[in-house]
């Protein structure tokens, strides 16, 4: 029975099949309807002749007369003929917002695609649509006739923050021109939103001001029928009467200066710390002055950073005074979780996402199994295409949300921006679906090289440790044909992205592998400090290590991403160096400043070796250097955990969920151990098959206290030292191990007078094993 139902469906497909087929519309004439409202309807017609033309150097001429055999028709669903010719009765016609309708009229030897939108902006997205999915190459315009379709969207709010500001890493270099490009490339994929930040301080790098940047945002916003959002932290002190009424005049003042304004963002905290009862108040106010000059904009607040009473004060202060005014809230980093949130709010108020795509470590949603040489090189806002992620995060919220604005600080995110405004679409569009959309409109390459799967490979690279990741040198073997074979793309700063993501990626697994094998090679050279001494053991170890500082194994790949990174600063602003293109601060982007940061402990050891000199006696001396060679190898019968490590944590149980157990000291130029730039506050680890007769004590390497319990029970230590790098050493009670097994926890010391880059931490466990009851501590303070 299943096998004839599935025989007749697919005799039922066979005519569809059959007359399946491309249209050819290199010569088509545009027709714009005159219902579509100024400026939508210039801007439309200018969107679809100016892009069709830079892919296929056809200019499609704008027509009000059927004078031509192929036609592309845009018209309103509310339209019945279009300059005298009928709307297809049969085409299906949309009225939810920003729908439309694709249909492809063919007879007498005439063709006409028919873009029917349900409203003025439905006419941007059906052209976006058009441009998307047509096969466009050097004088053709090919339509497939299998992409008739007809949809609208899932949410209503699917936006990017671009603010233009001094810490993005692009977008403040940008020119108004620039600017128009990139939301025109948005909406063409959907979006519907700009966000921007009109209060900040000035870049050197800006070609316009401020204020005149945002109210062209704002205008580009007015052309293109988009929603302008602003972003607007308050940093005052609101108890302050006069800090108040100063605020609110220069949110008043910004509004009357703005073309076009929707919707307000006030974030209650990150920054601010404002308390609910002076922001709800504010808010009040702004909103009065906001429908002044805009009217029936709205005014959003996040409760990003509030604590449970200020959480409850808000909810109350809905429940009792239910305000109109407020439209929604905001939902960010920091905030309450996502569905707590709309469980909580009342269902007059809308709840917006506030994803954080553009950052990869100590952030909302980190990159995960990211391994640490990518984290102190590539840093936190590298280029980061991560297109499966990423719908995870959004499949996982969107349900409890009207939408989303991600956070973004510039363009490196770029393919990130894509997969959602798509997604907020259509959530149930595959990846591949839109990532071959995406390189279809943007480079245009053909289907065969599979760029699409190379871009799959860059996200592929960044799972799991570089040691046991085989793709990354394949991925690299595909980027460079690529790159070959695309001559025309090199100065395509999208392509110019990736393909220094597929530099930057390899050269670093390689200098890893390398510069791990000569700290290898330094520690058996300190295997023999007893024999060659102990001054020249660390001096031909220091040398090993350094060797990596004097010799590059792939210097042609060092050289391949320094071009990239300048030519990207000259192709779209991105600063991926503080000195040399005028970068912010080491954390905004600047890969190239963190290119060759040590992958050894090179710098670690040069520390610890003028510490070792000043040690009295040999005999100590020789310990400390034997504790420092068998850090990460204690032995037959011991364990060793780099806590937070991907590769060298096989008994760590628990991980972070806001990737800020990867420090970020000193600028990001820390000389500590690397595995003490890793850290929990509080991990559980599980030791199984160990010796039911043996004797172990736990040593610990951290910062601060560690309250240990070993299967539950806490235990006493015998050597407990606070500082950074120094050991706590516990012993082991035989009754603990009878079973073979052992459960490690810690307990949260009272710490809530610290900020939390104070915390304590652990880095590194030790299981160690004895071969007596007598336990002899190797600790040095230094």
């Amino acid at each position: 029975m299943k096998t004839r139902r599935l025989l007749a469906l697919f005799l039922s497909l066979l005519p569809l099949l059959a007359v399946a087929e491309e249209v050819d519309l290199s010569g088509a004439s545009l027709l714009v309807s005159p219902s579509i409202r100024s400026p939508l309807r210039e801007t439309v017609t200018r969107v679809l002749q100016e892009e069709l033309y830079k892919r296929t150097a056809l200019r499609t001429e704008s027509a009000t007369k059927w004078s031509r055999p192929v036609a592309i028709a845009v018209a309103l669903s509310s339209d019945t003929a279009l300059f005298g010719t009928p709307v297809p009765a049969t085409a299906q016609k949309l009225t939810a917002k920003d729908g439309f309708t694709c249909h492809i009229e063919s007879q007498g030897g005439k063709h006409t695609v028919w873009l029917i939108a349900a409203d003025d902006r439905g006419a941007l997205f059906a052209g976006g649509y058009l441009l998307r999915t047509a096969r466009l190459s050097r004088h053709k315009i090919l339509f497939d006739t299998r992409s008739a379709i007809a949809t609208s969207p899932e949410y209503p709010i699917r936006g990017h923050q671009l603010g233009y500001r001094n810490t993005a890493n692009s977008y403040d270099a940008w020119t108004p021109e620039q600017y128009e490009q990139y939301i025109r490339d948005l909406a063409i994929f959907g979006t519907n939103c700009i966000e921007a930040i009109p209060f900040e301080t000035p870049s050197p790098l800006m070609k316009r001001s401020v204020p005149e940047m945002n109210r062209h945002i704002s205008g580009i916003c007015r052309q293109y029928g988009l929603d302008y959002w602003v972003w607007t932290p308050v940093t005052v002190d609101l108890a302050d009467e006069k800090l108040f009424e100063e605020e609110v005049k220069k949110h008043s003042a910004y509004y009357r200066e703005c073309p076009k304004l929707d919707d307000v963002f006030v974030p209650g905290g990150d920054p601010g710390d404002n308390h609910p009862k002076e922001v709800l108040p504010f808010l009040k106010a702004i909103a009065a002055e906001l429908e002044k000059y805009h009217p029936g904009a709205g005014v959003w607040l996040s409760l990003q950073g509030f604590s449970d009473e200020q959480t409850d004060y808000f909810y109350l202060y809905l429940e009792q005074e239910s305000p109109d005014w407020l439209r929604g809230v905001v939902s960010g980093p920091g905030s309450p979780p996502i569905p707590d949130t709309r469980y909580r709010l009342p269902k007059k108020y809308r709840h917006r996402h506030y994803p954080d795509i553009t950052h990869t470590v100590r952030c909302q949603y980190p990159s995960p199994s990211w391994d640490q040489a990518y984290a102190l090189t590539l840093g936190r806002e590298p280029v980061n295409p991560e297109p499966f992620y990423y719908a995870q995060v959004y499949r996982r919220y969107a349900p409890f949300t009207d939408g989303f604005i991600t956070y973004s600080d510039g363009a490196h995110d770029d393919v990130n921006k894509i997969l959602w405004s798509r997604l907020g679409w259509d959530g149930a569009e595959s990846v591949r679906h839109i990532a071959e959309q995406y390189v279809q409109f943007f480079f245009g390459t053909a289907p065969g090289l599979r760029v699409t799967d190379a871009i799959f490979a860059l996200e592929r690279n960044w799972r799991g440790a570089i040691a046991e990741n085989g793709g990354i040198e394949s991925a690299f073997a595909v980027w460079k044909r690529l790159e070959a074979a695309c001559p025309s793309l090199q100065k395509n700063w999208r392509w110019q992205m990736l393909l220094l993501r597929a530099y930057y990626d390899t050269y670093t697994a390689r200098r890893k592998a390398y510069e791990e094998g000569l700290e290898k090679e330094a520690n058996a050279i300190l295997q023999a400090a007893g024999a060659i001494g102990v001054e020249q053991a660390m001096q031909q170890a220091l040398d090993k290590v350094n060797e990596a500082d004097a010799y590059h194994p792939d210097s042609a790949l060092r050289q391949k991403i320094t071009a990239y990174c300048e030519a990207l600063f000259l192709s779209v602003g991105l600063q991926t160096s503080v000195g040399k293109h005028g970068a912010k601060g080491a954390e905004r982007g600047c890969v190239l400043d963190f290119v060759d940061y040590p992958l050894n402990n090179r710098w670690w050891l040069a520390d610890q070796f003028d510490g070792i000199r000043r040690i009295p006696t040999v005999e100590e001396q020789l310990a400390r250097l034997e504790v420092i060679r068998t850090w990460e190898n204690p032995g037959k019968g011991s364990y060793y955990d780099n806590i937070s490590h991907i590769a060298q944590s096989p008994h760590t149980r628990t991980v972070t969920d806001d990737a800020c157990d990867v420090a970020w000291w000193d600028n990001g130029m820390s000389r500590k151990r690397l595995s003490t730039q890793l850290f929990q506050n509080f991990p559980r680890l599980t030791y199984e098959d160990l010796d039911p007769e043996g004797r172990y004590k736990i040593r610990i390497s951290g910062f601060g206290e560690a309250l240990l319990r070993v299967d539950g029970i806490r235990i006493a230590p015998v050597v407990y030292d606070r500082g950074l790098e120094e050991f706590k050493e516990f012993l082991i009670d035989r009754k603990y191990v009878s079973d073979g097994r052992l459960e490690v926890s810690f307990d949260e010391p009272e710490e809530s007078r610290l900020n939390w880059r104070q915390y304590s931490k652990v880095c590194d466990v030790w299981l160690l094993k004895q071969e007596d009851t007598s336990i002899h501590s190797l600790n040095h303070t230094h």
